[in-house]
């Protein structure tokens, strides 16, 4: 076995382009026995720490650095003619300093020189170039390109300029051989420098891939990246399949003229001496104000003052809580931390800008209450401080904050201007090829119809960490059509080697990182179109010792917060701070399931929990988030029965009561594990997180040492153990066995009572204040006409409604109008902010408007426009000035032009001999008498303009005949496809759903058949409905523009796209058809159950060409039949499947003169005998 080291190699970073998975590189490598390996990404570092960990784990060296692009001029310059292609150039590092050095080169590539591709240039290689080895790279590298065009001189002196900048051992001329003509001409060039200058040789092979095998994987990848099909002779394609991880004597074998090019990658692989430093934090100074000298004193200071806030009273067991925490914080180095993440959370709340009750387990701890971090008083709700940060296990603690999504930006903004713009960064995430995905994607590439990719597609369950291999297993469809159909296997095989595969990067929605130095001294960064980001994702950075905050985006508050302030602005009394968090009405009306815009409990499954649960408290909320989740959502029904009946609780041992009294018996939260342990078998808390973590990860050799712990106690960790409480060991067993089954399930306490905070607050405010609430509500969903008609339409439920746009009284905004609420005009077609902002000036300044003329000579001179009067005629929003929307549009062009012109003049300083004005005599505007059009066109214009009907809908008339018929609204079809939670309306389910045309749109298909877009629109939303031949055909009388109607057929659902029902029937939405349509659907359900059999069991055959895998016997069951329709093909059906032999059974249906085979063998003399008495002896032949 020859050693050596593959030096030059692309990771699945470098992004749909490189294929070696790092994992399966590692067993690759073991198998090849090699003992180390570069990571040489093409220009960025995405992966390097996890090609680190891997390999050290796999006990092989893990070498980083990276092939970076070297600009042609500078990496300031962009010329396309000479600067689009750039120079490859492959860095590895020798040292931590050389590290240091490659993350410089690699951010400023996409800090400054970005051009395509991030690019460095040689300025940047003059500073950076300590501690790294340098190789020339491929075919692209610079040395090679002079060679390939024949400019020998050049190329030797760019390598003994690189040899003179890195130094004599550091750079070395790199050998490739993939049988590519051009590489043995630049080789042959190679080896004469070399010889000409003593420049060392290395040798590498360009992996892309592990396996020779693998290049058609490669292949496709490259055709998902580039948008091309493996039929197109034009795409990117690597020549060859030779781009794989190879093994010391394959390379040994391509360059037997240089064995001292094989030695030297040992050679640098010994050179290679970095490591990762894991565990020690960066954190940043913080800023101490004037005359505070002390970081921990400055904080004690605000705990206890914020403790003589929050606890007037406290008692002494609190102060306690108060004092260990401290003493924690500071014992574990967190002090600096508290006071940044408080410094920014306070700046928050002095500007107003709405910040979230707590979030996640940061919410346990007293000094971050104290400090007003959080609002949720962990005494009250028994939350723990270990939860957050455990004394027994040294990790960063994490709080993660909500903010009002509209100024979050503004908070992000001051941590930049306080640490400095180099101290902080956003962090990268990475999009993967999820299992649907991919399959689309293979799909597309391999060039099969896009039905049936989509079919397959289709047939991967929708959840959670799903993956084809799972989907093998558990979606028996989907197996058998892997198994019996050659190209949905091929599909799928594909799609698995590529599945889970980074597809791309992008900004983390939430995630800041803030460094005690310039960011890049510690981690690569890049840039994407919301400013710098690290390389590395957030938990890489996490474990490399930098502070990641999460400044997270929160709508809700965002609604609460402009509900407060109308409310207040209309003279309400709200007391924020003392608000009361034990109404009994708003209690009442959750149990009642008027949960629409409460945060949280909005779908139709946590409506349905609150409905049967009627919760009375917020312990009770709390509970309802943690246990509705995959999972613990089991236990729905037992704390529901438990909460009603106290008989029902049961707890395995009366000290259990203390813990699971506020839960009803039921194991609910993370913290009650932790509680359990500790006071039955004396656990601190700190190590009793420990052993909940390590139940959630089953990691069952700890496990079974902790039994032991728990029950019988250890002494040398300070465990008594339940013996010593007085626990029977049989019950003690008991208890760990029911801790161990929900461990995985148990949640956050500390988060889920943050969100029921949140929750409540919005409940209270819709039961108290609705009007405002709504307003807020409805305005935080602008631009999503679905969710707007559905809020509209809870606010007629609540006693409100939603006048019309208005110019005297709508602003951007939802606002309060009277005891309505009025549209805004934000939502109206061709009409901007900057126009409204106008309006409401001139409203204030001026008064009210008193006609259109008036409205069109004092806003003329402003952005109003003809576009944007139109828009406001047709929404209706002149209507309370009493004049007729088809009078205005009549005469609006005209009236504009003349108030334009009269501001013109004025402008123009048009002055009489007193200094006045000229006054240009405007008679009363006479608007011409028509006739106003008809309700459904004003309606329309309204929908027209404002995205929804908002003086009325359509089928408010028709309501009742809907409801006859048992249709889906629309807007809840939509809510329960996106979350999942009924079964019932999820793809590929049938339902019924009724509404008006909106639109109408015929198309021919490939098989040159009719087929309509129908878009239909009840007053909940709309929703597209395909509607294909047959249904089309039979449904032709109703399909009209603004008929209403009723549709049948199977939600189709994507994950791109919304919800389509793929119509079966189409019926009048009337009485006629209403009251029988029960009647009619079960008719047309018995004609498609009789026809089923045809599509499923049966295919057209000559008679004496028997189906696969049938008649082997040589014998054939003929049955004679009527139709296909005939009502007892069921029975037919249903005794050929009951007897499977060898046998051949073929139909002969009369009315179509057409022979059916079963598509399966038979027992056919079993089969004659079971169907004789129904179809008759004369109908029935074996022979």
């Amino acid at each position: 076995m020859t050693p050596f080291v593959n030096l030059h190699l692309h990771t699945e970073y470098s992004l749909l382009d490189g294929a070696c998975r790092i994992d399966a590189l590692m067993e690759r490598l073991k198998e090849l026995g090699q003992t180390a390996c570069a990571i040489t990404d093409h220009g960025v570092m995405y992966g390097c720490v996890d090609f680190y960990k891997a390999a050290k784990k796999a006990g092989i060296k893990p070498i980083i650095g990276c092939e970076l692009y070297v600009a042609p001029r500078t990496r300031f310059d962009r010329v396309y003619e000479l600067d689009s292609d750039a120079f490859h150039l492959v860095l590895l590092c020798k040292s931590m300093e050389g590290y240091r050095h490659l993350i410089k080169l690699c951010s400023a590539g996409f800090t400054e020189g970005f051009y395509n591709k991030p690019r460095v240039d040689w300025d940047l290689l003059q500073q950076h170039h300590e501690g790294l080895v340098c190789l020339s790279a491929c075919l692209a590298g610079q040395v090679q390109q002079l060679l390939l065009h024949g400019n020998y001189a050049a190329a030797k002196e760019c390598a003994l300029r690189y040899d003179a900048l890195f130094g004599r051992g550091n750079y070395y001329l790199e050998l490739q051989d993939h049988g590519i003509p051009e590489q043995k001409q630049v080789n042959a060039g190679l080896l004469d420098i070399h010889r000409e200058t003593g420049i060392p040789l290395v040798c590498t092979n360009d992996c892309h891939y592990l396996r020779r095998e693998d290049a058609e994987m490669h292949d496709v990848l490259l055709c998902i990246q580039t948008g091309k099909t493996l039929e197109d002779q034009n795409r990117l394609k690597f020549q060859g399949t030779e781009f794989y991880v190879k093994s010391g004597d394959e390379m040994a074998q391509l360059f037997p003229e240089a064995p001292e090019a094989l030695e030297n990658t040992c050679r640098i692989a010994e050179m290679c001496q970095m490591d990762f430093v894991f565990g020690k934090y960066h954190l940043p100074a913080f800023q101490l104000p004037a005359g505070e000298t002390d970081a921990r004193h400055y904080m004690e200071r605000l705990c206890w003052e914020g403790f003589q806030q929050r606890y007037p009273d406290g008692p002494e067991d609190y102060r306690a809580r108060l004092r260990y925490e401290l003493d924690m914080i500071a014992r574990m180095g967190f002090v600096e931390y508290f006071l940044i993440v408080g410094d920014f959370v306070n700046y928050a709340k002095r500007q107003g800008i709405p910040v979230g009750p707590g979030r996640g387990s940061g919410a346990g701890s007293m000094a971050a209450y104290c400090m007003r971090i959080t609002d949720v008083d962990p005494m009250r709700y028994n939350l723990y401080f270990e939860r957050f940060i455990n004394p027994e296990r040294v990790s960063m603690p994490d709080f993660d904050i909500d903010f009002c999504p509209r100024r979050r930006q503004e908070v992000i903004d001051y941590v930049t201007e306080k640490y400095g713009k180099d101290h902080v960064a956003q962090i990268v995430t990475f999009g993967t090829m999820a299992a649907r995905a991919v399959v689309r994607d293979v799909g597309r590439v391999m060039s099969m119809p896009y039905a049936e990719v989509d079919m397959v597609a289709k047939l991967v369950p929708q959840e959670l960490k799903m993956t084809l291999e799972k989907a093998l297993k558990v979606s028996p469809e989907l197996k058998r059509y892997y198994d019996d159909d050659p190209r949905v296997k091929n599909l799928l095989d594909m799609a698995r080697k590529i599945e889970g595969m980074p597809r791309n990067c992008s900004t983390h929605a939430a995630g800041v990182i803030i460094a005690a130095a310039p960011v890049d001294e510690y981690v690569p960064l890049s840039r994407s179109d919301q400013g710098v980001v690290c390389q590395y994702v957030m938990t890489t950075l996490e474990e490399l010792g930098l502070l990641k905050m999460d400044f997270l985006g929160l709508r809700n508050l965002t609604v609460l917060d402009d509900a407060r302030k109308m409310i207040l602005s209309g003279g309400g009394q709200l007391d924020w701070e003392h608000l009361d968090y034990d109404d009994p009405a708003v209690f009442e009306m959750l149990g009642k399931g008027q949960t629409s815009g409460v945060f949280q409990m909005e779908s139709s499954g946590m409506t349905d929990v609150a409905v049967r649960l009627k919760p009375r408290s917020i312990e009770d909320v709390t509970a309802i988030i943690a246990l509705f989740r995959p999972g613990p959502m089991q236990y729905i029904d037992d704390y529901i029965r438990c909460s009603k009946d106290p008989s029902a609780v049961h707890y395995a041992h009366p000290l259990l009561a203390k813990v699971l009294s506020v839960t009803y018996g039921c194991i609910v939260y993370q913290e009650q594990v932790m509680e359990i342990f500790r006071l039955l078998a004396g656990y601190s808390l700190g190590k009793a997180d420990m052993v909940r973590r390590a139940m959630s990860k089953k990691k069952m050799d700890v496990l079974k040492a902790e039994r032991e712990s728990f029950v019988r106690g250890n002494p040398a960790e300070g465990i008594c153990g339940c013996a010593a409480n007085g626990v029977p060991e049989e019950v003690a067993n008991g208890i760990f066995d029911q801790l161990l089954d929900f461990a995985n399930y148990a949640f956050n306490k500390a988060h889920a009572v943050c969100y029921a905070v949140v929750a409540y607050q919005t409940a209270y405010l819709k039961y108290h204040y609705p009007k405002e609430y709504m307003a807020a509500l409805l305005t935080s969903v602008l631009g999503q006409n679905g969710k707007v008609a559905e809020y509209i339409e809870q606010c007629r439920g609540l006693g409100v409604t939603v006048l019309p746009p208005d110019i005297n009284e709508s602003r951007a905004d939802f606002s309060v109008a009277g005891d309505n609420i009025r549209f805004g005009l934000g939502s109206v077609k061709n009409v901007g902010v900057g126009f409204i902002d106008e309006l409401v000036r001139e409203r204030e300044k001026g008064g009210r408007f008193v006609s259109f003329q008036d409205f069109c000579q004092r806003m003329s001179a402003g952005d109003l426009n003809k576009r944007v009067l139109e828009s406001l005629i047709r929404c209706g929003a002149f209507d309370s000035l009493g004049a007729k929307r088809a009078a205005l549009l009549r005469v609006y062009e005209s009236v504009l032009d003349s108030a334009a012109a009269d501001s013109k003049r004025n402008l123009e300083g048009q002055m009489d001999l007193f200094g006045q004005l000229q006054s240009t005599f405007q008679p009363a505007l006479q608007l011409p008498e028509v006739e106003e059009f008809s309700r459904r066109e004003l309606l329309a214009m309204e929908r027209e303009t404002c995205g929804l009907y908002l003086s009325g809908h359509p089928m408010e008339e028709l309501r009742p005949l809907a409801r006859e018929v048992n249709a889906i609204p629309v807007g809840k079809l939509f809510q329960a496809v996106a979350s999942g939670e009924d079964p019932y309306l999820q793809d590929g389910k049938f339902v019924t759903v009724a509404g008006m045309v909106a639109s109408l749109k015929f198309k021919l298909t490939k098989k040159q058949t009719q087929m309509a877009y129908v878009t239909l629109e009840d007053a909940s939303g709309s929703m597209e409905l395909m509607v294909f031949e047959k249904a089309l055909t039979a449904g032709a009388p109703w399909l009209q523009q603004d008929a209403a109607i009723i549709a049948y057929g199977r939600i189709s659902a994507r994950e791109d796209e919304d919800p389509k029902l793929m119509v079966d029937e189409v019926y009048p939405l009337n009485e006629q058809y209403a009251f029988r349509y029960g009647e009619i659907r079960l008719a047309q359900k018995n004609r498609r159950q009789a026809q089923r059999p045809q599509a499923a069991a049966f295919e057209e055959a000559p008679a004496q060409e028997p189906p696969t895998g049938a008649g082997e016997s040589g014998r054939t069951l003929w049955i004679k039949m009527s139709s296909l329709l005939d009502a007892r093909m069921e029975p037919v059906q249903q005794a050929l499947r009951a007897f499977p032999g060898k046998d051949r059974a073929v139909i002969y249906v009369l009315d179509q003169k057409k022979r059916m085979a079963w598509k399966t063998g038979v027992d056919g003399a079993a089969a004659l005998q079971s169907l004789a008495p129904t179809l008759g002896g004369h109908n029935l032949v074996l022979k």
